[in-house]
């Protein structure tokens, strides 16, 4: 579980995804106020973030979170993000996380998880698909970032 010690480094790789484009929604980086918010907001009980330490370094994260929260017919499903720092690419985090999330998801009571993202993120899709996730829905030309919109995608799976 991630400790308000990991924030710098779990904002740090979420703003490389800021930077990057189409990873989120995200058009500026955020600060650390923002991203300590976030992380009171995360109840380690019913929704954890999640991190992975390579060499005393957070090489990525992800977190659960709830889908429509005010909304009780839903609180069996979470939503997860993930975000792998760029030095780290390639190398297995996002599946050591996904599969990681997987596995605790039952344990907060959460039977489904979705994940919401841009159709311009290939990489994410492709993680998703390979753990079994399919494409649940598309808000096509939604999302804008400069002068090219891409559709936001809900992605799904049944646990």
């Amino acid at each position: 579980m991630a400790t308000e010690g990991d924030l710098p480094s779990i904002n740090e790789i979420y703003n490389q995804a800021v930077k990057q484009l189409f990873c989120t929604a995200h058009l500026h980086p955020v600060d650390m106020q923002y991203r300590r918010e976030w992380f009171l907001h995360h109840d380690p009980d019913r929704y954890p973030v999640c991190v992975i330490h390579e060499n005393e370094k957070v090489s990525g994260w992800l977190s659960l979170g709830p889908y429509r929260s005010d909304r009780q017919a839903l609180d069996h499903v979470g939503e997860v993000s993930y975000y792998v720092d760029q030095a780290c690419r390639g190398q297995g985090i996002g599946s050591q996380l996904m599969a990681h999330a997987i596995e605790i998801a039952p344990r907060f009571g959460l039977t489904i998880l979705v994940a919401i993202l841009l159709d311009k993120n290939p990489a994410s899709i492709g993680l998703l698909e390979k753990f079994g996730f399919s494409k649940w829905g598309a808000m096509p030309g939604i999302a804008r970032i400069g002068t090219e919109t891409a559709d936001h995608l809900y992605f799904g799976l049944k646990l």
